[in-house]
């Protein structure tokens, strides 16, 4: 039976990441496609009660028939998988975004938490990212990705990825006969160099920026900092259970209020 995937991004529709993702998904089977209809990077998790959410039909320059929604990447993602295309979904694949997304950054991606919303919806979400370096000027060489998409793909679809997981996959930009292989890591860190930037308007009033340089990580064997910093490709299993049991432990000797609590 042909695998129906849907394709999207935290970029924007007509980001030339979403197209090498298209082009590759289109060999393990039939690709819908709905993303941002602009780039919602850094956007995180979101899930937009708020307001209505539109979408609209364009054509991609591989004249592909996509659909932009003016929701984050998570509110495409729940779009699709609640009944936009009235179809049943075997993977979510988001990206392929236009930088790394290490450590923290997992938090804050468009990418990962468009991922993130499909193993919500029970379905194998895959992020892949390219670590652009910062300030890269002129057109994007997705020659890597196209190694590293189709081997992931080819292992999720054979072996299987439990319901609770998502892949987290980020590639270096190197070209292919530079890349050293794929290395199977854990998240690094990554280190903000974040600050605040305070300005008064024409009418006298402050408004704030938050920007700062580009965040750098600590590359740490084992790591996904770690692995592109010495050339490999990092695919990261994440899961949405974010307790920290090993605390539970230490937590529960502290003194409760044992009435209030059985109450």
């Amino acid at each position: 039976m042909t695998k129906k995937i849907l394709v999207t991004n935290d970029d924007g529709v007509f980001s030339p990441g979403l197209l090498a993702l298209i082009s590759e998904m289109r060999n393990f089977g039939e690709v819908y496609i709905l993303a941002p209809d602009r780039n919602w990077s850094g956007s995180g998790h979101v899930k937009t009660l708020d307001r209505a959410l539109r979408v609209k039909e364009f054509r991609l320059e591989d004249g592909s028939q996509a659909f932009a929604s003016d929701g984050a990447p998570s509110d495409c993602v729940a779009l699709a998988t609640l009944g936009y295309f009235k179809e049943k979904f075997d993977y979510v694949v988001s990206g392929i975004n236009i930088g790394a997304n290490l450590g923290h950054d997992v938090t804050y991606s468009g990418t990962v938490t468009a991922a993130m919303e499909a193993v919500i919806a029970d379905i194998p979400g895959i992020a892949f990212s390219l670590e652009v370096p910062e300030g890269f000027v002129g057109p994007i060489d997705f020659s890597a990705s196209a190694y590293a998409v189709p081997e992931v793909m080819q292992n999720v679809i054979k072996q299987g990825i439990k319901p609770e997981v998502l892949m987290n996959v980020n590639i270096p930009y190197l070209k292919k006969e530079e890349i050293k292989g794929f290395r199977v890591t854990r998240l690094g860190l990554r280190v903000y160099h974040s600050r605040l930037d305070e300005r008064i308007d024409p009418r006298n009033r402050p408004y704030y920026w938050i920007g700062g340089e580009a965040p750098t990580g600590v590359p740490e064997t084992g790591t996904d900092v770690g692995a592109l910093s010495e050339g490999f490709i990092s695919v990261t299993p994440l899961q949405l259970d974010l307790t920290a049991y090993r605390t539970m432990s230490e937590i529960d000797t502290w003194v409760w209020d044992d009435a209030k609590s059985k109450s």
